[in-house]
């Protein structure tokens, strides 16, 4: 074998890069003296682009195929080197192999809250977060705006800048598009939308997309969600009369049964003293029909005693105008109305209990706050 045989086959010539880390962004490809020999062979695979710098210089990008590095494919490199087609010596050049598929489930989330105004709320603080995907569109800007002369870029390295952009053109949409928080779920898809969109024109600038982007939630506050929460529990309760009655029920019911409990005590108490009355009363009814003493006289029997009659109820008013209803309003108050003019008699009242809605007017119980009362007599003559 011949000296210049010997040297010819010492130079790198098969190009080409296989990647297993699924983060990586650009790889150079490492060479002894950078020395990549004339007619070698270049393989640029799928979702790849590799890029030529020459002296510093970007020179060549070469898109997915098999290439032999040659004049007639190397245009911008012939007029960097003024080759002709009998030159065979090695040149020196680096190679950048350049990821062009999709980075996916890139996370993103805002730090602070963001605060916008809510039409129904008003000021309002809000967190978000998603998730997105990016590539590399323009290999050679992507190299000269974010790579520079970096042997391994990885998506870790660009993804903190990324998700600043993100979240600053998310906070603007968000605060300008006016949509209610209440109704801000039914619409991220379209929000994700119109942030993908802000976004792209800056993004272009470093040779990236952004492909796909999701926001996975938008919350509130959690004092906020506590007191929405306690707005959804009174809706759901509806009448709080009933719910209160049910809610003490349920509450003495569950001290009854616990165990060295005061106030299971006393309910224990309580339902055995009612008990043995019950239990006295019984026997008592029973002796009367039986002789009793030496001469047979029956017993009279014991009075029962009487019980207190119950408290009367008070009943609380609700009241509908114009499509709304207001209340609940006690008598006393539905009286202070009807003399100021606030509550006529074909106003429509209800009060739990009460078949359907009713004119005031029509009611019993406040037919009497519109009559009209004779004015009192003149006074006495004085003296």
């Amino acid at each position: 074998m011949g000296i210049f045989d010997f040297l010819t086959g010492e130079f790198i010539d098969v190009i080409h890069w296989v990647d297993d880390t699924r983060d990586t962004m650009v790889w150079r490809f490492e060479r002894e003296g950078h020395e990549i020999k004339y007619g070698a062979k270049l393989t640029v695979r799928e979702g790849q682009a590799a890029v030529f710098v020459h002296e510093g210089q970007l020179a060549d990008v070469f898109t997915p195929g098999l290439y032999m590095l040659e004049t007639n494919n190397m245009p911008v490199m012939t007029t960097l080197q003024h080759w002709d087609h009998g030159f065979q010596s090695p040149f020196k050049s680096e190679v950048y192999f350049v990821s062009t598929t999709r980075f996916n489930d890139l996370k993103w989330g805002t730090k602070n809250p963001i605060i916008c105004r809510d039409p129904e709320f008003g000021p309002v603080r809000l967190r978000a977060f998603g998730s997105y995907s990016v590539r590399v569109v323009d290999p050679a800007r992507f190299l000269t705006e974010i790579v520079g002369t970096d042997g391994e870029f990885t998506m870790d390295e660009i993804s903190f800048q990324i998700r600043n952009i993100i979240v600053q053109e998310f906070s603007r949409v968000v605060a300008s598009s006016g949509i209610p928080v209440l109704d801000m779920a039914a619409n991220t898809a379209d929000l994700g939308k119109l942030v993908a969109a802000e976004i792209s024109a800056t993004v272009a600038e470093y040779g990236l997309a952004i492909p796909e982007l999701y926001i996975e939630n938008i919350s509130l506050p959690p004092a906020v969600e506590q007191a929405m929460d306690r707005r959804t529990q009174m809706g759901i309760v509806g009448d709080l009369g009933q719910y209160t009655q049910f809610a003490a029920a349920e509450a003495m019911d569950a001290a009854a049964r616990t165990p060295n409990s005061g106030m299971g005590a006393g309910l224990g108490m309580g339902m055995g003293m009612a008990m043995a009355q019950q239990m006295g009363n019984a026997m008592s009814q029973g002796a009367a029909g039986q002789p009793s003493g030496p001469w047979g006289a029956r017993p009279a029997p014991a009075a029962a005693p009487m019980a207190p009659p119950p408290p009367p109820v008070e009943h609380v008013w609700h009241i509908a105008e114009n499509g709304q209803t207001s209340g609940p309003y006690s008598k006393a108050r539905l009286g202070r109305m009807a003399q100021e003019g606030q509550l006529k008699r074909d106003t429509h009242v209800w009060t739990p209990g009460q078949d359907g809605w009713q004119r005031a007017g029509d009611v019993a119980e406040l037919a009497q706050l519109f009559t009209i009362l004779p004015p009192p007599p003149p006074p006495p003559p004085a003296g």
